[in-house]
Order: structure tokens, then sequence, then C-alpha cells
């Protein structure tokens, strides 16, 4: 689409949105630094888009339980500013989120209206974002998603691979369920968007999107090691046998129908993508 800004340059998403609109322009930290909310929101006053997508997170899970300060400030600050100058441009602003707004109890597919309760700093920032954007006003759209991966950045594919190679056996947790979501199908599905709010600026809102069908990690595993041609065993564990800093969803599966309602954009096999991803892996 024409004078597209993307907000992102070396992410998953980002990586991904700048091989199918290449004309895009692309806003790295160098020139739009995400703890400077004011920078943010100057850039797109000053170049004056057709339309915004924002694909820089603060995404170390982890980490940001020790700095809420600055996952906040990426996480919230910034999509709000963003979204004030989009709300004054009268211009679409679209925002990608996740799957840990929401605490993973259950065994359902959250919906778009589900009750959130974040387990952590991570997920209370991009719920922060989330509440901070609709409260901007103005046309815009929130992309849940989960399970990021590709051929680039840090990711579990990429991990599996290399630990796959190393070890005959790996144990995976087995008790958190999600669906795996390629970079280039949210990219897809996020300019998809993008481009139909400009033409119809009554579209908008909170969407879902994931990979089908939600899998463990521990099967994700399993997926990854057998079309990489490894034959590392795979135990399963519980989240409980494996702690981090950060608790994690034990049910990331989400509802999928509106965006392909709203947009047309289907829910992916997220098989096939991931044997894209190795293909790429391989060359």
């Amino acid at each position: 689409m024409d004078n597209l800004l993307v907000f992102g340059r070396t992410g998953q998403v980002a990586t991904e949105l700048s091989r199918i609109a290449p004309d895009a322009y692309f806003a790295g930290r160098d020139e739009a630094d995400l703890t400077d909310p004011a920078a943010c929101a100057d850039l797109i006053c000053s170049k004056k888009p057709n339309a915004v997508i924002n694909a820089a997170a603060y995404t170390a899970v982890d980490k940001a339980e020790e700095d809420q300060q600055t996952a906040k400030l990426v996480n919230a600050d910034a999509p709000a500013a963003m979204a004030a100058a989009c709300a004054e441009l009268r211009i679409p602003f679209v925002h990608v989120s996740t799957d840990y707004v929401f605490d993973g109890s259950g065994d359902q597919p959250r919906a778009e209206d589900a009750s959130t309760n974040p387990l952590g700093a991570y997920g209370q920032t991009k719920l922060d974002g989330e509440q901070a954007i609709a409260a901007a006003g103005g046309q815009n759209a929130i992309l849940r998603t989960s399970w990021v991966f590709s051929a680039h950045g840090n990711n579990f594919v990429k991990t599996m691979r290399r630990l796959g190679k190393e070890r005959d056996r790996l144990t995976i947790v087995a008790d958190q369920i999600g669906g795996p979501t390629a970079a280039a199908d949210i990219a897809r599905a996020v300019l998809t968007m993008a481009e139909a709010m400009t033409k119809d600026p009554s579209k908008g809102g909170i969407y879902h999107f994931s990979g089908a069908p939600d899998v463990s990690w521990a099967d994700f595993a399993r997926e990854i090691f057998a079309q990489s041609d490894l034959t590392t065993e795979v135990a399963d564990i519980p989240t409980s046998a494996y702690p981090t800093p950060a608790k994690r969803p034990l049910n990331s599966r989400l509802h999928c129908a509106a965006v392909s309602h709203d947009f047309g954009v289907a829910r992916p096999d997220w098989r096939q993508s991931l044997t894209d991803v190795i293909k790429e892996l391989n060359v």
C-alpha cells in the first residue's frame, strides 16, 4: 500500500513486512526510540502516512519483570502516543499485541472480549498499551497473536534446531497449549488490515490471530525436529518443572473467527509455515 509507516525494522514481524511491503517506511531505534513516545508521535506527524503499523515491542518476557519501566515505555506509552498522533491525522493505526494479556486458565480458546488478567509485567504492559490505544480514539486495530517464529531473530524454532543438533534428548514443557504463528503470516495479516482500514473507516477493534492447530510446546518441538530431519527425543514435562522469572499462560488458545470475518484473514496452518521457515534456514 502507498505511504505506509512501520515502527520496527529488525524484529521478526517488521523483517517480514519489509519483504512484502518494501516501499513502506520502516522506522528503527535510531529514528524513533520507543522509550521516547513523543519522538514516535513526532515522526508520524512529520511523515503524514496513510496508515501506521506498530510491529515493535519489548518482548523479553522474563527481563520485563525487573525492567518494568522500560517495558511500559515501549509497550504502553509509545503505542499510546502513536495512536494519539494517528487519531489526530485521522489515519488507521494497527498494533500487534499478545496472548499474554490473559491468565491462561481453562482449556477453551479465548475470544476478543474475554476477561484479561496478565500474569506478569510483560502482559500487563501490553494490556496497558491496548487500553491506551483504545482511549486515544481514532481508527485502530489491535491484533493479538502468540508463539511467533521465523527464520530470523530469537525464537523457539531456531532454539530447538540448535539444541536438537547438540543433544539426543530434550525435556520440553507439554502443558502449555497455543497456536504457533509465523511472523510472515502476521505481517500479511496486519498489512491486509491496514489496507482495508484505509478504504473503510468503520473497520477496526481487537482481533485474535494464531496458527492452527493448537499444540503444546513439546509437540511443536517434535514437528520442528521431524521437518529438520533431526532424531532428537522429546520428553514431556510440566511447566512446574521449568520455572522462569515470569509466569507463562498454560492456555494460549485464541479464537480467531473475527479477523477472518472482518478482513478475510484465514487462520494459517503453522506446519506449512514451519516448512517455509526451515527451507529458508537450510539455504
